[in-house]
């Protein structure tokens, strides 16, 4: 009953603010600058009904930071599309990768053959449990459906299955999805989280910033955590084995 209620209220909204499009479309015709100063109403009406884009959820794959995204005002300056990756370090490991990414970097085609890559700690096992059966997935730092980065071994990591698709995924998805609906850029960075010389990350921080409408749409910083239920990793060298104490609250 309380729900047929909230959706009247809407309903009755929404019929009163049409109502008002029409009664004053003479008028707009004819004063470009209210045309402006409408347009922007209509937004912050829109904006009642919550951020489409916002990963809200709650998983013990990731813990959204309650701080913004750590830029600087020259990385959220407007420039033309690029990906940037750091170089592999003494250890062949992954490290931060930067973009600015708009609807010129995202792919065409399909992603292709990524199997002959190797990242540090990559020592493939398959539990039952596991969706899809193996424990490992070859890790994009910056997601191929963002930049169609493909098979290069400076954006690649070994990460759990979980981390790729309860973690990661989410947060990538909202990207997409924002650059896809407006045409608009998203400033966006993943830093890899390796303790000592552990060759397997223990996660990464992800931050994105949509820059043409002042992160309205996108703005986080979220941990995303590098590990799988019921398996323990060793993080020094990437082997992992049965653990059923482990349990992910």
């Amino acid at each position: 009953m309380k729900k047929n209620k909230n959706l009247k209220f809407i309903a009755t909204i929404l019929f009163l603010f049409v109502g008002f499009l029409f009664v004053d479309e003479n008028f707009i015709q004819h004063d470009s600058n209210y045309n402006e100063s409408f347009l922007n109403k209509i937004e912050e009406f829109l904006d009642i009904f919550g951020n489409e884009y916002e990963v809200t959820a709650n998983s013990p794959y990731y813990k959204i930071d309650k701080n913004p995204p750590q830029f600087s005002e020259d990385d959220l300056k407007m420039s033309p599309d690029f990906s940037n990756y750091s170089e592999l370090d003494e250890l062949n490991r992954v490290g931060q990768a930067n973009a600015l990414i708009g609807p010129d970097s995202m792919p065409k085609a399909p992603r292709g053959d990524i199997s002959k890559v190797y990242p540090t700690g990559w020592h493939q096992k398959f539990y039952k449990f596991v969706d899809g059966g193996a424990v490992y997935n070859r890790c994009h730092l910056i997601a191929y459906q963002l930049t169609g980065e493909n098979d290069n071994w400076k954006n690649l990591m070994t990460g759990t299955r979980s981390f790729n698709t309860k973690g990661m995924l989410p947060f990538e998805n909202s990207v997409a999805n924002y650059i896809r609906d407006t045409g608009k850029k998203v400033r966006y960075r993943v830093t890899p989280i390796f303790v000592d010389d552990e060759l397997v990350a223990r996660g990464v921080i992800m931050e994105a910033y949509s820059i043409e409408d002042g992160g309205k749409k996108i703005n986080f910083r979220v941990f995303v955590r590098n590990i799988e239920e019921g398996v323990k990793i060793d993080y020094k060298t990437g082997r992992t084995k049965i653990d059923k104490n482990n349990i992910i609250k």
